[in-house]
């Protein structure tokens, strides 16, 4: 009988760009700013990117637009997720309980902790201007910067499937 083998290349992976984009604004203000200057429609999605890590479920808000008319979708997501996680300490007597706080930071791309907002472009034809979409997004004057970043340097590009 003969076997059949499956291989997973790479290369047959979907193309995409990313923009890192730094910006203190929340989230739903940048995709507010996006929209407002770039004639985009970002909503939000109605499940976020969630990951599980140590028992814990963590969310990353999710906003896309889906550009009809060019074949384009644009996924805007942020890169860090804030947790407060509490932990009771008992000293042994009656009422001597107390409830600690700590705030843990989680990252999408832990290798790139510095960038605040990811945005994934996927297109289906090729007739697509990056830089001209990062020069209008760096005109925005609530964006600290924004800049290409190569994909194949990515460590954990797998979270980046959204789908």
């Amino acid at each position: 009988m003969a076997t059949h083998k499956l291989l997973y290349d790479d290369e047959m992976e979907d193309p995409f760009s990313l923009v890192a984009i730094h910006c203190s604004e929340e989230d739903y203000k940048l995709a507010y700013l996006l929209n407002q200057f770039l004639n985009t429609k970002f909503k939000r999605n109605k499940k976020d990117l969630d990951f599980s890590s140590d028992g814990k479920i963590i969310l990353f808000p999710l906003y896309v637009y889906e550009d009809l008319k060019d074949y384009n979708t644009f996924y805007l997501v942020a890169n860090k997720c804030k947790m407060m996680e509490a932990s009771l300490q008992s000293s042994g007597g009656l009422f001597s309980e107390s409830v600690s706080e700590k705030a843990t930071t989680h990252y999408l791309l832990p290798e790139m902790k510095n960038v605040d907002y990811f945005l994934k472009i996927q297109t289906d034809y090729g007739n697509f201007s990056i830089e001209s979409l990062i020069s209008e997004i760096n005109k925005i004057k609530q964006i600290i910067s924004a800049y290409f970043v190569e994909t194949e340097k990515i460590k954990s590009k797998n979270n980046l499937i959204f789908d």
